[in-house]
């Protein structure tokens, strides 16, 4: 929610700065997310002055230029070389001085210093309207009619006042505060001063025709709408706002359309309660029906899109039954006010929240009118709103009251009583803070005092706090007033040791996992944790290990799923079916077996699929299919994610894999990715290769406490060096890998091979593998000779243990 300062301060005078009263708004539970300023001009004029020009003569190497002197208000004149046609001696004029920031109405900004024209100093500039933003002219100086003394400065002169806009992170509960009045109710509280309503008194005053012809009210749903109020207008001239009022909605975001829709816009801002002007010459028969839409009834809003409605929307009808707007949401098309517009009928209404709530969700419209109904307004402030709305129609349009107000309150809302404990005051807060305070903030809360008995106070709480209807709701609203940071910490909640870090959230550290995935182009699923038996078991012989469900109605959920495997591959044929051949998935989930000791087991698995294309055809590349080191990859960049390291390799021994690799951590095989089985494949109907990986998700939590450790940046750079080293084609890159690990465990930081060669350059039965090593010391720059000394260890242990070939 924005709330403009000055805007603000006309319903609350204050003299405390905006960030005091961000953090006392803060500090009671109106959290101000941040203050920006808002100039009127760019760059506020700072630096400029007004200026009398003293001596003006022609510039002795410039027929076209005058050399000026010019007082500013300083003890010595200022030399200035100007261009105008126009400036002359006597006059008063606008001065920027040395170091000043001007924003141009065309062009970039730029800073007035103290240069040499065409042999001449010049100590600033005579400005034109154009040279500081105020206009377009440059037909010359601005030449001004002021006894204002030399120096003043120019945004004085001009009325160029600052704003600062106030952002504020308004919570469900605080309807109360959704406006520029519901903010200076809560500083009311908070510092004990008054608030003032915008004066509306001189609406009693406004003449009354003779005889007049009102537009009927008939409310056909008391329970959704308790209170309708209207007030008809003519002589309406339809045209653009006052600059004031333009600048007040600019100032919180809006633009402003016409001068009949910037008023209720603005009464909605400052009072917290929405408006809506009809044409009222759009109003068929005169009359006005609140009801309920009819089941399958079309209408088009205000943004052209025609809405099928149901029985649960209220509308706004006119005699005839047909809806003009949706109450509390949205206008029609052909009732709102247009430039040929001259009566206008102001609706002033209370809705009932849910009521609003449920339609603005099912026709996914968010206004500023239906997030103030939905979280509740006051029905009290409704003709205080029209009244106020009226005043300045007839001031900004010219408009006439053609009619008395229309009121249709049949039942009046009562306060909501609460009793309050003092003694449970005091118990809840922590501390006791005085009747006497009580009252002061209950008195600054609008929650009158009704019965008073020893310890027991009754309380009529005003229906516009929707948030306070039990004894512990008016607590918490005296505490935010009287200030959590005023209650005072008792001794024994001081401690004298350093608890230690809580486990991690589970679900944190399971939604990081979820957002690198699908930031990958992964896509989450959810499948069923019941499967088919025949999709793991050979004819005629039962798996022991399968968890069988007892009493299932279908032959094809009899089982607990042992992996997610077989689940997502009936997503993939699902989808391979639909002609959706490429795909990324993953799920977080459970599987099941039946242990030798007969219990039974469960295990959290986070599963990823991969097939077809790994990225989309482009014009700069063809398609490519998907491989095993893609998947591998994001699953190494998942185990990256939560802090460990690189992991080793092992070849995997899952059962319904044809081949892959299991990774270990902790010399543990916590992962397996490789490439599913064709016999599996072929018995769920997938009709192109699949590849598949299967982290053991709870072990990954157990360990991920371990995980969390900060260290240090690396004061010193790190070195690569490469080695290409022939070896037997049996020996794989992770015994090299364990090689170099084992022969240099200080300095050795990664190691990683980026190419492999077995062809016809080389003997029968070898390859090549091309490796990089990164090298770092932590304490000090490392030397050639260091390097060199670390890179023949590991050539002699690779040629030792590996047999490797060193090519040069």
């Amino acid at each position: 929610m924005t709330i403009s300062f000055d805007w603000l301060k006309t319903l609350f005078p204050t003299s405390l700065p905006a960030a005091e009263v961000g953090a006392l708004l803060t500090g009671s539970g109106l959290e101000v997310e941040s203050l920006d300023e808002l100039e009127s001009v760019p760059g506020g004029l700072r630096g400029v002055v007004l200026g009398t020009v003293l001596t003006c003569e022609r510039h002795p190497d410039a027929d076209k230029l005058s050399l000026t002197t010019v007082s500013v208000g300083d003890a010595t004149p200022r030399q200035i070389v100007c261009g105008a046609p126009n400036v002359a001696a006597g006059q008063r004029v606008v001065v920027a001085l040395e170091g000043a920031l001007l924003h141009p109405t065309t062009g970039e900004p730029f800073k007035i210093k103290k240069s040499k024209i065409r042999g001449a100093a010049s100590e600033g500039m005579i400005c034109a309207e154009d040279e500081i933003g105020l206009g377009q002219s440059h037909a010359g100086v601005m030449v001004l009619d002021t006894n204002l003394p030399d120096g003043t400065p120019a945004a004085e002169y001009f009325g160029l006042g600052s704003d600062t806009i106030i952002e504020i992170g308004l919570t469900p509960n605080r309807a109360d505060a959704a406006s520029h009045y519901g903010v200076a109710r809560e500083l009311r509280a908070l510092l004990n001063q008054p608030a003032h309503l915008p004066d509306t008194s001189g609406f009693a005053s406004l003449p009354l025709p003779t005889s007049a012809s009102t537009i009927r009210v008939m409310l056909e749903d008391e329970q959704a709408c308790p209170r309708y109020a209207g007030l008809l207008l003519d002589s309406v001239k339809v045209g653009p706002s006052p600059e004031w009022l333009q600048r007040r909605l600019r100032s919180i975001g809006l633009s402003p359309i016409s001068n009949v829709v910037d008023v209720t816009n603005f009464v909605l801002h400052e009072l917290g309660q929405p408006l809506h002007a009809f044409d009222a010459d759009q109003i068929a028969g005169g009359s006005i029906r609140v009801k309920r839409a009819d089941a399958g009834e079309k209408f088009v809003t205000l943004d052209g899109v025609e809405r099928t409605l149901s029985v649960e929307d209220l509308v706004i009808a006119d005699a005839n039954g047909a809806a003009m707007a949706l109450a509390g949401v949205f206008g029609g098309k052909t009732s709102g006010v247009g430039e040929h517009t001259t009566r206008v009928f102001l609706e002033s209404a209370y809705f009932a929240p849910a009521v609003v709530r449920r339609t603005s969700q099912a026709h996914g419209l968010k206004t500023d009118a239906s997030f103030r109904f939905e979280r509740g307004t006051d029905p009290y402030m409704v003709l205080k709103a029209l009244h106020r709305a009226a005043l300045l129609l007839v001031e900004v349009a010219g408009a006439r009251v053609a009619a008395p107000v229309v009121d249709e309150f049949p039942h009046l809302i009562p306060n909501t009583q609460v009793r309050l404990r003092l003694s449970r005051v005091n118990k809840l807060i922590g501390q006791e803070i005085g009747e006497e305070r009580i009252r002061q903030i209950l008195n600054g809360l609008d929650i009158k005092i009704e019965q008073e008995s020893v310890g027991e106070w009754l309380l009529a709480v005003p229906p516009y706090k929707v948030d306070v209807t039990r004894e512990a709701d008016v607590i918490e609203d005296i505490l935010r007033i009287y200030g959590y940071n005023n209650v005072a910490l008792r001794p024994h909640n001081a401690a004298s040791f350093l608890s230690p870090f809580p486990n991690p959230d589970p679900e944190v550290v399971r939604q990081k996992i979820a957002d690198l995935l699908s930031g990958q182009g992964f896509s989450e699923i959810l499948t069923n944790s019941l499967t088919n038996s025949h999709y793991f078991e050979k004819a005629d012989a039962p798996d022991a290990t399968l968890v069988r469900v007892l009493n299932y109605n279908s032959q094809d959920l009899n089982v607990l799923r042992p992996t997610l495997l077989t689940s997502g591959l009936e997503v993939v044929r699902h989808n391979l079916n639909r002609r959706q051949r490429d795909l990324k998935l993953y799920e977080f989930g459970k599987a099941y077996h039946l242990a030798e000791n007969g219990k039974y087991k469960e295990k959290n698995i986070l599963a990823l699929w991969m097939t077809g294309a790994a990225s989309a055809e482009t014009w700069q590349q063809a398609t490519q299919k998907s491989t095993f080191h893609d998947l591998a990859g994001a699953v190494q960049q998942a185990l990256a994610a939560l802090g460990y390291p690189q992991p080793g390799t092992q070849p995997t021994q899952h059962p319904y894999l044809a081949g892959g690799l299991a990774l270990l951590l902790q010399n543990q095989p916590v992962v397996n990715v490789g490439a599913v089985s064709p016999t599996l494949l072929k018995r769920l109907d997938v009709g192109q290769p699949v590849w598949y990986a299967e982290l053991d998700w709870d072990w990954l939590l157990k360990k991920y406490k371990a995980s969390l450790i900060a260290r240090e940046l690396p004061k010193f750079p790190e070195v690569r060096r490469d080695l290409s080293l022939v070896v037997d084609q049996s020996v794989t890159f992770e015994q090299l890998r364990t090689i170099a690990q084992r022969t240099e465990k200080k300095l050795l930081q990664a190691i990683n091979v980026f190419d492999v060669y077995a062809g016809d350059r080389l003997e029968t039965g070898k390859k090549s593998y091309s490796v990089s090593f990164l090298l770092q010391d932590p304490t000090q720059t490392l030397t050639d000779q260091a390097i060199d000394q670390v890179m023949q260890r590991l050539i002699q242990q690779f040629e030792k243990q590996a047999g490797a070939l060193i090519r040069k």
